[in-house]
């Protein structure tokens, strides 16, 4: 019983670490697109400021039991795959509650989110909601399929579906890591990691200076609070996901705040130099290059 309750308290802990380095990412990558536009940029500790003024806001409006469900949902996926991933390999506490059979868990969060927030979306009060459930359904559907690919080349090549024993493979050198021993794989999951993380030109829910929906506009006050916290833990946790699968995993916290910095710079990046695609680019972008580098990555390892 003790052992079960230290590890509540370090997968607390863990928690609490993530979220506070995701909305300290958030603010730098705020900050570099600002200064690449030209702009100051906001201050780094604005993320915080916004989300105690959201939570200490209330509303009065009324739109249906499954609209306040829908952020708890998308909190929901967030938490759920942050307890199956392991942070710290080697760690007998930074190891959360991994297990076996763990990497097709954390699929079945990624999307578990996404359909909430469509369901919780759909009983909101704007007419046009049904545009951001139809995008976000639409890219994120094909946006898991060559991950999909990529995530079963590297089980077939590990011969497990354990993140923890994926993470230990690749233990030894850097030329163990999956990003040497199957390219293709993490050639796949990297182009289909832009779509996950919807930054430009995959941002195509919200679609800034378009259409006025999405989260922002459809929630507010402490719904809000709990979108924004749940996209700092994601952030982070999918880049560690990415880190884990390709990267060789960490073995100690400056590590993991390096390689989840460098993975997320990488969409960030990609969103500076590219406009925003129409939807039916996007969907047609990842059923072409990442699909078929997916295909190539599983018939080279069968």
């Amino acid at each position: 019983m003790d052992n079960i309750i230290l590890k509540l308290l370090f997968t607390l802990l863990g928690l609490f670490i993530v979220l506070n380095w995701g909305l300290l990412m958030s603010a730098i990558m705020q900050k570099i697109v600002a200064r690449v536009a030209g702009r100051h940029g906001i201050p780094f500790y604005q993320p915080w400021i916004d989300l105690i003024k959201l939570y200490t806001k209330r509303t009065a409006i009324t739109h249906g039991i499954m609209f306040y469900l829908g952020p708890v949902f998308r909190l929901g996926g967030g938490v759920g795959m942050f307890l199956f991933i392991p942070l710290i390999y080697g760690s007998e506490y930074f190891t959360n509650f991994s297990w076996s059979g763990d990497l097709i868990l954390i699929l079945y969060f990624q999307f578990f989110g996404m359909l909430g927030m469509a369901l919780g979306a759909g009983e909101g009060g704007h007419p046009n909601s049904v545009i951001g459930i139809s995008r976000g359904l639409a890219q994120f559907t094909t946006v898991e399929v060559p991950m999909t690919l990529a995530v079963i080349s590297i089980a077939v090549q590990y011969q497990t579906l354990s993140i923890t024993e994926i993470v230990a493979a690749q233990q030894g050198g850097i030329l163990n890591w999956t990003l040497f021993t199957n390219p293709l794989a993490t050639a796949a999951a990297m182009l289909s990691l832009l779509g996950a993380f919807r930054h430009a030109p995959f941002n195509l829910v919200k679609a800034p200076n378009e259409i006025p929906i999405g989260p922002p506009t459809e929630y507010h006050s402490s719904f809000l609070g709990v979108l924004r916290t749940n996209n700092a833990i994601l952030h982070v946790i999918e880049a560690v996901l990415f880190m884990n699968l390709f990267f060789g995993g960490a073995t100690n916290w400056f590590e993991l705040i390096l390689k989840s910095f460098l993975i997320y710079f990488w969409s960030v990046f990609v969103g500076v130099v590219f406009p925003r695609f129409r939807i039916e680019q996007s969907v047609a972008w990842f059923l072409k290059v990442p699909l078929v580098i997916g295909i190539l990555a599983i018939i080279i390892f069968i």
